[in-house]
């Protein structure tokens, strides 16, 4: 289930996953324009509609990924666990990177402006393996405000 702020700290929206920004959207503009509007939440819901069509539940994912980005410590825990209680059928390295973001409009910004940065570095590599510890150094050198957790997994 995915939570968004509500109208109190005890009042959460709660949606699917897979439920549609779209539709949360026009769900919370309709039951409270103005404070979603004043939290940011409408903004963030836009922007996420721009990028893909609703939120994803990881652990039903089944495709294999180089570099796997989380942006929050809990998160990326349930990767790794995830990963670690699969069959490693395919016995294929993947690098799962924490870059934690505090949960704002403006860190989210620019947050995703550094994972941009981040993601350009690693596509720029050659061999990965060889070079992530060097991508890492290098990132948290220019973003020493977010900080980066890394590890190494296997599908």
């Amino acid at each position: 289930m995915v939570r968004l702020p509500g109208p109190a700290i005890d009042k959460p929206n709660i949606y699917p996953f897979g439920t549609p920004y779209d539709k949360v959207y026009q769900e919370l503009k309709q039951k409270d324009q103005q404070l979603y509007t004043q939290n940011g939440l409408l903004t963030m819901l836009d922007r996420n509609r721009k990028v893909k069509d609703a939120p994803q539940r990881w652990q039903e994912c089944q495709d294999m990924y180089d570099v796997i980005i989380t942006c929050e410590e809990r998160c990326f825990d349930a990767v790794v666990e995830d990963l670690a209680n699969r069959a490693q059928l395919r016995n294929r390295s993947t690098h799962v990177i924490n870059v934690e973001i505090r949960d704002n409009h403006e860190d989210a910004l620019l947050g995703g402006r550094a994972i941009l940065q981040l993601v350009q570095m690693t596509e720029a590599s050659t061999d990965i393996d060889a070079d992530i510890n060097g991508i890492i150094e290098e990132f948290t050198e220019r973003h020493a405000s977010f900080p980066i957790l890394h590890t190494v997994a296997y599908f």
